[in-house]
C-alpha cells in the first residue's frame, strides 16, 4: 500500500471582495485543498473577513449556525449530535465566538470531539479560540484577512495563533481598498459618467479597476476627488445586502461589510500615476493603493516567520 503525504505549507491567495469572486475562490480551494477525510476544518478571521462566505463557496448547501450579523439562527446542531442518528449531517459548522455566549469552551470541545470520534465533519469559526481546549490541531487551517491562508498543519505548527496573527493584521488592508474602491467607482459614475465599473481584481493593498477601452480621465485630477471624498469622514454602512451607503450616496456592492467604517479611516490613498495594459486580456487597469507599502504584513510576515 502506497501511502501518501501531505506536503502542502502554506497557500496564499488574494481575498477578492466581492460575494461571488469569493465563491469562487471558496470553489477553487476546495478542489484543491480540501481532502473527504478532513474532519476538523478551522476557520480563522476577524469581524467583516468574509469567514461566512469562504465557507458557503467551500462547502455550498452547509447549513450555517449564524447570519452575516452574528445572530445565531437557532440551537447549532451538532449539540444535538447523537451517534445513533443514521439520518443526522455528516458535515456541522459552529461559530466558537457566538456558542460563548450559552456554552463553557471545555463543552463545545466535547461536541466537537465527539462528532470527529464518530467520522463526522466539523468547521470550526474562530477555531483560535477553541484550540487551546481542543487540545489537537484542525486537519487544514483556513486564514481570512487581506489575503486567504490555506495550511495543513503537522506537529511543528503552524498554529492557530500564528495564523490569526498574520490576517487580523491585514485585514484592514483589505477593508480599506474595498472602500476606496467603492468611492472610486462612484466618482467614476457621478462625475465623469462612467458606469459603475464591473470588472474588478485585487493588488497588494489595493484594488483594480479594468476598462476595455481606455477612459479619457485625467488620473491626478480623479485621484483628488477621490482624496477629498476620503477627507470629509462620511460614514460607510450596508443599505442593503446589494448595496453600500458613502455618506448619502448608495452604490452597488456585494461585499457590503468588507469595509471601515467611515471615508477617514482610508490611509495614504494614491492611484499609480497611468493606466496600466494587459495585452492578453486587452484591458487597461486602473489600480488604486493603499496604506503604508512598507509594513510587513500577509505574505511578507509568512515567509519572515518560516525563513
Amino acid at each position: 500500500m502506497i501511502v501518501m503525504h501531505e506536503t502542502l505549507i502554506y497557500a496564499v491567495y488574494y481575498a477578492p471582495r466581492g460575494r461571488l469572486r469569493l465563491y469562487r475562490l471558496g470553489r477553487e480551494i476546495a478542489e484543491r485543498h480540501l481532502l473527504p477525510t478532513d474532519l476538523l476544518v478551522g476557520i480563522i478571521g476577524a469581524e467583516g473577513a468574509g469567514k461566512s462566505t469562504l465557507i458557503r463557496g467551500i462547502f455550498p448547501g452547509l447549513e450555517l449556525t449564524n447570519d452575516d450579523e452574528g445572530i445565531n439562527l437557532r440551537t447549532a446542531p451538532i449539540f444535538d449530535f447523537a451517534e445513533a442518528d443514521k439520518f443526522g449531517p455528516h458535515t456541522y459548522h459552529i461559530d466558537v465566538r457566538y456558542e460563548q455566549a450559552f456554552h463553557q469552551l471545555w463543552e463545545i470541545a466535547d461536541v466537537v470531539n465527539a462528532a470527529i470520534e464518530h467520522g463526522r465533519r466539523v468547521v470550526v469559526e474562530h477555531f483560535d479560540l477553541l484550540f487551546p481546549h481542543l487540545k489537537f490541531n484542525a486537519q487544514i487551517l483556513l486564514g481570512i484577512g487581506e489575503e486567504v491562508v490555506v495550511a495543513r498543519p503537522n506537529v511543528f505548527g503552524p498554529d492557530p495563533k500564528s495564523i490569526r496573527d498574520i490576517v487580523y493584521r491585514t485585514v484592514h488592508y483589505r477593508k480599506m481598498a474595498h472602500s476606496a474602491e467603492d468611492i472610486t467607482s462612484l466618482i467614476l459614475s457621478r462625475q465623469y459618467g462612467r458606469p459603475i465599473p464591473t470588472r474588478h481584481s485585487d493588488v497588494k493593498h489595493g484594488f483594480v479597476i479594468g476598462f476595455v477601452d481606455p477612459p479619457d480621465i485625467d488620473l491626478a485630477r480623479l485621484e483628488q476627488a477621490i482624496s477629498d471624498t476620503i477627507t470629509q469622514d462620511l460614514p460607510i454602512s450596508p443599505a442593503d445586502e446589494d448595496h453600500i451607503r458613502i455618506g448619502e450616496d448608495v452604490i452597488p456592492c456585494t461585499g457590503v461589510r468588507t469595509h471601515v467604517k467611515s471615508t477617514s479611516l482610508i490611509k495614504s490613498f494614491r492611484l499609480l500615476p497611468a493606466l496600466q495594459y494587459n495585452p492578453i486580456t486587452r484591458e487597461h487597469l486602473l489600480v488604486g493603493i493603499v496604506g503604508d507599502a512598507m509594513e510587513e504584513a500577509g505574505f511578507d510576515r509568512i515567509l519572515s516567520i518560516i525563513g
